[in-house]
């Protein structure tokens, strides 16, 4: 069921929601917390999408504030809202505020009166993240804010950025998307021989952020300089494209060559091929909302690995190279 209130109040949709609850039934028991997503206008579909697909995973009350970027227009200050809830909210119930003008500029008042009580509040930028999210009027009422370093215009900076203005509680997708990356490197070192690894080299795209989170992980936990390589996105596969471990029995290689699969390579051992798949907004986003409290291993790699992580250097793919020679 969709309800759709123009030129409305908070007041209003919290009464809307009542009436909603009264006369169809559906309730907010259950509800785990609170995901408060902040878009553009005309770009919050994407983000709905992945919060009522994680909210099977995870029943919530979701609040989308959309705002169009003109704060200080009073003449056409107004808040449209529109409720889902049922089939149009998966196991969730969405609140989407659309403020303009003068409207926007409170984001912390649209939402306060709107908020499931005594839950956690988890704020969500699924684009543009502010100057220092934990300061922001979101992320200062949140237990959680998750940003996406890929969706910003410099994701490198961003990265550095983020490093120097942490606080816990503070997530970022480029750290997310590694998950399935570090379980099978954790899983083979965990295998015999069990020698100490000498090097270390991570590649992938330049627009990459896990690249440079991936490199600052391993670096971090092997206590040993990673070699960090990035290639042009024009001339590759994105995202993370590979790792070499080298110890004294040879080389440990983990090469992702196509979108799903990687390939596993390990001295005196057949060659395996790995679903190694890039993870989509709704994988993240469940995988984040499964913890609540900090996340003190991305603190200690965004603030300490990053930091240590000599600057990338620049190569061409493999592919590349075949086609220059």
């Amino acid at each position: 069921m969709i309800v759709d209130l123009p030129d409305t109040t908070t007041s209003q949709i919290s009464k809307t929601l009542v009436k909603i609850r009264e006369e169809g039934g559906a309730v907010a028991l259950g509800r785990v917390l609170t995901l408060v997503i902040s878009t553009a206008l005309g770009h919050e579909e994407e983000a709905i999408e992945a919060a009522n697909d994680a909210s099977r995973e995870h029943p919530m009350r979701v609040i989308v504030i959309s705002t169009d970027g003109n704060s200080s227009a009073k003449d056409d200050a107004r808040l449209d809202a529109q409720i889902r809830v049922g089939g149009d909210a998966g196991a969730s119930e969405v609140i989407i505020l659309k403020a303009y003008g003068e409207t926007a500029s409170d984001e912390e008042g649209l939402v306060t009166g709107l908020l499931l009580p005594d839950a956690p509040v988890v704020a969500w930028w699924p684009a543009e993240a502010p100057p220092v999210v934990s300061q922001s009027p979101l992320g200062r009422i949140s237990q959680r804010r998750i940003t996406d370093a890929a969706a910003q215009r410099n994701p490198r900076e961003f990265l550095e950025h983020l490093s120097s203005t942490y606080q816990p509680g503070d997530t970022d997708f480029a750290w997310t998307r590694l998950t399935l990356w570090r379980a099978q490197l954790a899983a083979v070192l965990d295998q015999p021989p069990y020698e100490t690894i000498t090097q270390v080299e991570v590649h992938g795209a330049s627009d990459s952020p896990s690249t440079s989170l991936l490199a600052a992980w391993l670096q971090l936990q092997l206590q040993i300089p990673v070699k960090h390589e990035l290639i042009p996105p024009s001339t590759g596969p994105g995202g993370i494209q590979g790792v070499r471990l080298h110890r004294a029995s040879g080389v440990i290689e983990l090469e992702r060559n196509h979108p799903n699969i990687a390939t596993l390579t390990q001295p005196n051992q057949p060659v395996h091929d790995i679903s190694l798949p890039r993870r989509n907004l709704r994988d993240c986003l469940a995988e984040e909302l499964r913890r609540l409290d900090p996340d003190d291993l991305f603190g200690e790699v965004i603030q300490k690995g990053l930091a240590q992580l000599d600057q990338p250097s620049t190569i061409q793919s493999k592919k590349s190279k075949a086609t220059s020679k």
